[in-house]
C-alpha cells in the first residue's frame, strides 16, 4: 500500500504540470446544508477532471523502453483525457478504448489531445477486457484508470492540498466509482489529520465498492447520469486502501445527483457532471450526519453532455415548481384560449407551450382540454396561476 510519502512525491512530480485547484467556502451552500462546505474545482482542471493528476503521475515515471512502446488506457471519458492529454505533452502514443455509450463530448475531446480512439462494448468492464487484449497484441503499457499505486499516489495530491489550505477539515466526502480517488485522498488525510471522517459515495445504480466494502448485495444497474463513476468491479489495491482508511460509504440516487449539479450551476455558477455533484448530493441527502462540520468535498469532473444537461435543468426547474404543466378545461369556442392565456399572463407566469386536446379526453364533444407548460417563481406562484383560472370560471390543475 502507499503512504503519504507517495503522495508527496507525486505532488513534486505534478508541480507545473497540473493546476493546484482551488478550495473555497461556498457560504450559501453552507447555509443550506448546515454545515460548514468547502469545493475542491477539480472541474477547472485543463481536462476539466482530476483524473490527469493520476495519468500524470503515472506516465512521467515509465522507463524509456516503456515511453518508446506507447500507453493504453480504458475510461469512459476523464481518465481518457487525463492520459491522451500528458501522452501527448510527453510525446508518447496513446490508445483509449471507451465503452460505446461515452458522451460525445468526452470522446471528440480524447481524440483533440491526439489520441487514438477505440469505442467498444457497452461497459467499462468490456471495455477494460478489449484494452488488455490491445496491450498485449500492441506491445502498449495499460494505464488503470484506478487500480495502480501511480495512479492512487496522483490522486492523493487532491487530498494534500484540500488539508494544506484548510488543516481544521472535519470531514471529507467524496465520489466513488474504481476508488483511485478516494484511496488516495484517504491516505494523504488519515496521515494529515488521523480523526478525520471520510465518507465515499456512490450511486445506487453502480454499488460495486459499497457491496464490497458493506457485504451486501445491492444489484447493480446498466447506466447513470454519474457514468463517472460507473464502475461495476472495485479495484483491488483501492478496495484494499478503502476498507482500512474510509469511514464508511453511503448511497445516493438519479435525482439527488441531478439535485446538487443544478444547485452547483445556479448558486456557484460552476458546471459538473454528475459524479462532480455526488459529494453536494450525499452531504443534502445524509444532512444530519455533517451538520455543523467543516466539510470538504471535490467537484470531480465537469465534463457532461450538452443536451444531458439541458434535460436535468428542465428537470430541476420542475422540482423546485418554477416550471409546471397545467390542465384546464374550456368551451371550445372563439376566444377561450385568448382569455386563458391573458389570464396566466395577468397572473405573472410565462407561457412555454401550449397544446390542444379534443379527441383523446373525456370531456364532452363541445369542450377542449388545454395544457399549458408555464414558468413560475416557484410553487407558491403555481397555486396563484390556478386560483387566478378558477377565478374566472375555469376547471384547472397541475398535472405532475
Amino acid at each position: 500500500m502507499i503512504d503519504i510519502t507517495d503522495v508527496r512525491q507525486a505532488a513534486e512530480r505534478l508541480r507545473g504540470q497540473v493546476f493546484a485547484t482551488p478550495f473555497v467556502a461556498s457560504r450559501t451552500l453552507s447555509d443550506i446544508a448546515g454545515a460548514q462546505i468547502f469545493l475542491k474545482f477539480e472541474n477547472l482542471q485543463f481536462t476539466a477532471s482530476f483524473k490527469e493528476r493520476g495519468a500524470c503521475n503515472k506516465l512521467v515515471q515509465l522507463t524509456a523502453d516503456e515511453r518508446a512502446r506507447g500507453v493504453i488506457a480504458m475510461s469512459a471519458g476523464n481518465h481518457a483525457q487525463g492520459v491522451a492529454y500528458h501522452a501527448q505533452r510527453l510525446g508518447l502514443r496513446a490508445v483509449i478504448v471507451m465503452p460505446r455509450f461515452t458522451p460525445g463530448v468526452k470522446v471528440e475531446r480524447t481524440r483533440g489531445f491526439g489520441a487514438e480512439v477505440v469505442l467498444h462494448g457497452d461497459t467499462l468492464d468490456e471495455a477494460r477486457t478489449h484494452a488488455l487484449a490491445l496491450a498485449q497484441q500492441q506491445g502498449l503499457v495499460f494505464v488503470h484508470p484506478y487500480d495502480d499505486e501511480a495512479i492512487v499516489a496522483g490522486q492523493g495530491t487532491v487530498g494534500l492540498e484540500m488539508l494544506e489550505a484548510e488543516p481544521d477539515l472535519d470531514a471529507l466526502v467524496i465520489a466513488v466509482g474504481g476508488g483511485g480517488l478516494i484511496a488516495g485522498i484517504a491516505t494523504a488525510a488519515r496521515a494529515l489529520k488521523p480523526g478525520i471522517d471520510i465518507v465515499g459515495v456512490q450511486t445506487v445504480r453502480f454499488p460495486g465498492m459499497y457491496n464490497a466494502i458493506k457485504h451486501t448485495q445491492h444489484p447493480q444497474g446498466h447506466s447513470t447520469i454519474a457514468e463517472g463513476i460507473a464502475v461495476g468491479t472495485p479495484g483491488r489495491i483501492t478496495q484494499e486502501i478503502i476498507a482500512q482508511q474510509v469511514n464508511d460509504l453511503v448511497l445516493v440516487d438519479e435525482g439527488d445527483i441531478e439535485h446538487a449539479i443544478v444547485m452547483l450551476l445556479e448558486i456557484e455558477k460552476t458546471l459538473v457532471e454528475g459524479a462532480g455533484a455526488a459529494g453536494l448530493a450525499a452531504l443534502l441527502k445524509y444532512p444530519d450526519r455533517f451538520r455543523g462540520k467543516k466539510v470538504g468535498l471535490v467537484l470531480c469532473g465537469g465534463n457532461i453532455d450538452p443536451l444531458l444537461l439541458s434535460a436535468i435543468i428542465e428537470r430541476g426547474m420542475v422540482r423546485a415548481g418554477r416550471l409546471a404543466r397545467v390542465r384546464v378545461s374550456a368551451r371550445d369556442v372563439p376566444g377561450s384560449l385568448a382569455r386563458i392565456t391573458a389570464i396566466v399572463s395577468e397572473a405573472g407566469a410565462n407561457i412555454d407551450e401550449v397544446h390542444h386536446q379534443r379527441a383523446f379526453t373525456t370531456l364532452s364533444a363541445q369542450n377542449v382540454e388545454i395544457e399549458l407548460v408555464i414558468q413560475t417563481r416557484g410553487r407558491e406562484h403555481i397555486a396563484a396561476v390556478l386560483q387566478a383560472l378558477h377565478n374566472a370560471g375555469f376547471e384547472a390543475e397541475e398535472q405532475k
